[in-house]
């Protein structure tokens, strides 16, 4: 596919944040790509274009139906200002797995990896170089067809957004606190739990507001069907270290297969430490809290990379996880993740993409 690029002119470029106060989705970069999807033309019209609204049709089956996926990754300022990225195609194909159990178009992983990168060299003035901060990237696909009617769409908009995000620790890297829900269920076995879909999110949301209302950063999901295995935190996967061995709970269907779970999983492996994933009881996890065999739980994912758990609520009764400090295999994956994402480390895996 060619792709079309319209550059914003000097005038109309927007002013750029104070690096040192960015948050989280924020601010939006000056350009975006859009590309349209048509049953039996395919995906066509790739554009770099001005950021700026969609026009929609009321009837835009993603409006009625929920048909809309979307990724998350970064893009990072290393040394000589060189722009990095982290493990792209991955994200891309994981899209397209999203898109299959949605019943949606694959996109061209080669092709829009492309696309990105072009996107990214016009926006690369927007990647801050302030510490930890980095360019989020979003890319996303809604059904756009304007229909009703339970069915797939026959026409599909994608676009990438991008925006510059602080750091995740600004004040440090520190442990958050998490609250167990037995009350709400985030996705069973069967359903969409296991792919980055719109809907996923917005079932989240009560259960996040009633935490932060309590006090707490996330909230730790159970199991749909007995409320008793552990499955995902808030956005994140999580890990808990055992008895110098570290558990995650397996990809069952209704967990989504992160790319930074996957990355922690191949580092502590290349370092000699056991990894296990299993089925992981709540009750498990708190037996082993009170007698001293959990030495400490982190979560991992795109926005912090490591999240360190300092303390868990569950059934009313908190719990502090390592004296509610950093535990040392959650600083080490941090460090080492961070390195590799800001260039700072040597990568043994091939996972980082520069654009130069």
């Amino acid at each position: 596919m060619g792709i079309k690029v319209e550059r914003v002119a000097e005038p109309e470029l927007k002013v750029k944040p104070d690096e040192q106060a960015l948050g989280f989705g924020v601010h939006f970069t000056d350009h975006m790509l859009v590309m349209s999807y048509r049953e039996g033309e395919g995906w066509h019209e790739p554009v770099i274009k001005k950021y700026g609204d969609f026009s929609l049709d009321p009837a835009a089956m993603a409006l009625h139906y929920g048909q809309a996926i979307f990724e998350g990754l970064k893009a990072y300022r290393g040394k000589d200002d060189r722009i990095f990225l982290f493990r792209p195609a991955d994200n891309l194909h994981r899209m397209n797995d999203s898109a299959t159990r949605m019943c949606m178009p694959k996109i061209p992983v080669d092709e829009v990896l492309a696309a990105m990168e072009k996107l990214l060299d016009i926006e690369r003035d927007w990647v801050p170089g302030a510490a930890g901060a980095s360019l989020y990237i979003r890319p996303t696909m809604i059904a756009s067809e304007a229909a009703l009617g339970v069915r797939p769409a026959k026409e599909y908009l994608f676009f990438i957004i991008l925006s510059p995000v602080g750091a995740y620790y600004p004040g440090g890297f520190s442990p958050v606190k998490i609250y167990v829900t037995d009350n709400y269920v985030r996705a069973v076995k069967g359903g969409v739990g296991n792919v980055k879909t719109a809907g996923n999110y917005a079932a989240s949301i009560m259960a996040a507001l009633e935490a932060q209302e309590k006090g707490y950063t996330q909230v730790l999901w159970l199991d749909a069907i007995e409320r008793k295995y552990i499955e995902e935190i808030g956005t994140s996967n999580i890990f808990f270290m055992i008895n110098g061995e570290l558990v995650t709970p397996a990809l069952s269907g209704s967990i989504l297969p992160g790319i930074t779970r996957d990355s922690v999983i191949k580092l502590a492996r290349a370092w000699d430490i056991k990894v296990t994933e299993r089925p992981v009881a709540i009750d498990e996890v708190i037996a082993a809290l009170e007698d001293g065999s959990l030495q400490e739980i982190f979560a991992s994912g795109t926005a912090a990379a490591i999240s360190p758990v300092g303390a868990l609520n569950y059934k009313g009764k908190e719990y502090p996880v390592n004296s509610e400090r950093t535990g040392p295999l959650a600083q080490r994956l941090f460090d080492e993740l961070q390195g590799i994402q800001f260039g700072d480390r040597q990568d043994h895996f091939g996972w980082r993409v520069s654009l130069d």
